[in-house]
């Protein structure tokens, strides 16, 4: 089934004017569909297929030159060759092609610490994650109910085949995750610890992240944990949403929050399987929370904008899900996984805005319909936009 991409245009401008271009994401987001949608006539060099990655890391010079015949190139999981980076900014600065070098990855450290050292100023970078909501909805694909959209996840594959069920697909996911990308990059040796660490963040999405008590809970030291949580960002597995530090006259916490990029993933490693077992599951809210706040963050970064979303919560426990920075203004939203609306749900954004001064607010919340109450917007789960 073809699914279109929000980032399409975004992705076709910046080759207009870029000599190259990263698109970078988690395995299986759909960077290679998409950058082969967009390119239909460049040549597909793929760094996994060990044959010509070998020949990259021999010559990258030459290996580099011969591919000047095509119209352009897809080189594919090219953080595999970091050192070629090097070599395309002697390129790219010779030969002045707009949009010739299209690279996908799926590891966040490497490329960006070899991107700044090489290609600061001729390199647009743009973050594909799986499908937003809006990207399910318009493929006709929408669930019905929150539970099942968050069971399922975002990844493409999952959607492109009526057949895959996430119950299997995402544990040889996490597998192909720990095998290739977790012990070939980052050397991590014990792979089962590492799983438990992993399943062990799946337990703590939505709460405030403690890394010593999440490195007792598994038994490795706090440096390791820091280690292990710095993979796990740079390979778009989780992230941290980092609290917003506005003076209100009020103490703030300072701890980020833990989240996952895809909720099917965190399921998986959470034994949720289907719909019916989140219902009753103890995790069932910040899994839904975990969902709203993932596709805000995709909204922006499918319109080529880091994400300027936070979260806000003082020393007397008030608490709003997420703030986000716009026009010099701040979005407050709270996020509620009920199908039913309650007056109770206004209750932490009023609290805010009534702090701050200001007067514009937003609810999403589990249900259909959207409606407004006391001059604050309600939107529902499956139709929400913040940009």
């Amino acid at each position: 089934m073809f699914i279109t991409r929000e980032m399409l245009p975004i992705l076709e401008k910046f080759a207009s004017f870029f000599p190259v271009v990263a698109l970078l994401g988690p395995r299986q987001s759909g960077k290679t569909t998409l950058a082969q949608q967009a390119f239909q006539d460049y040549y597909y060099v793929n760094l996994e297929n060990l044959d010509i990655l070998g020949i990259a890391l021999n010559d990258p010079r030459g290996f580099l030159e011969r591919l000047l015949v095509h119209k352009g190139v897809i080189i594919d999981e090219f953080q595999n060759a970091p050192d070629m980076l090097s070599y395309i900014q002697v390129i790219v600065d010779r030969e002045k092609r707009p949009g010739f070098f299209i690279l996908t990855g799926s590891h966040n450290f490497l490329m960006n610490q070899a991107i700044s050292q090489s290609l600061a100023g001729r390199v647009g970078i743009l973050t594909l994650l799986p499908l937003s909501l809006k990207e399910i909805a318009d493929a006709n694909l929408q669930a019905k109910f929150s539970e099942n959209a968050i069971v399922k996840g975002g990844y493409p594959g999952i959607f492109a085949n009526a057949a895959l069920d996430p119950e299997y697909v995402y544990p040889s996911y996490i597998q192909t995750y720990l095998e290739r990308d977790v012990r070939t990059i980052s050397k991590v040796a014990d792979l089962v610890l590492f799983k438990k660490f992993l399943g062990l963040c799946a337990g703590r999405i939505g709460q405030l992240l403690n890394v010593s008590g999440l490195a007792s809970d598994c038994g490795i030291s706090v440096s390791t944990a820091n280690a292990w949580l710095s993979i796990l960002q740079a390979s778009y597995i989780i992230y941290l949403l980092q609290p917003h530090h506005a003076n209100f006259n009020k103490r703030l916490t300072k701890s980020a929050k833990l989240y996952f990029y895809d909720t099917g993933v965190a399921c998986s490693l959470l034994h949720i399987n289907t719909a019916d077992q989140l219902q009753q599951h103890s995790l069932r809210g910040p899994l839904f929370e975990n969902l709203i706040i993932t596709d805000i963050a995709k909204q922006f970064y499918n319109k080529a904008k880091n994400p300027p979303i936070y979260f806000w919560r003082d020393s007397h426990g008030h608490e709003v899900d997420c703030l986000i920075e716009r026009e010099n203004q701040l979005l407050p939203i709270e996020i509620k996984a009920s199908m039913t609306f309650h007056k109770s749900f206004l209750d932490s954004v009023n609290y805010w805005l009534e702090l701050s001064k200001q007067q514009q607010g937003l609810i999403v919340y589990g249900g259909n319909e959207p409606m407004r109450a006391k001059g604050i917007d309600i939107e529902s789960w499956s139709s929400f936009s913040v940009i």
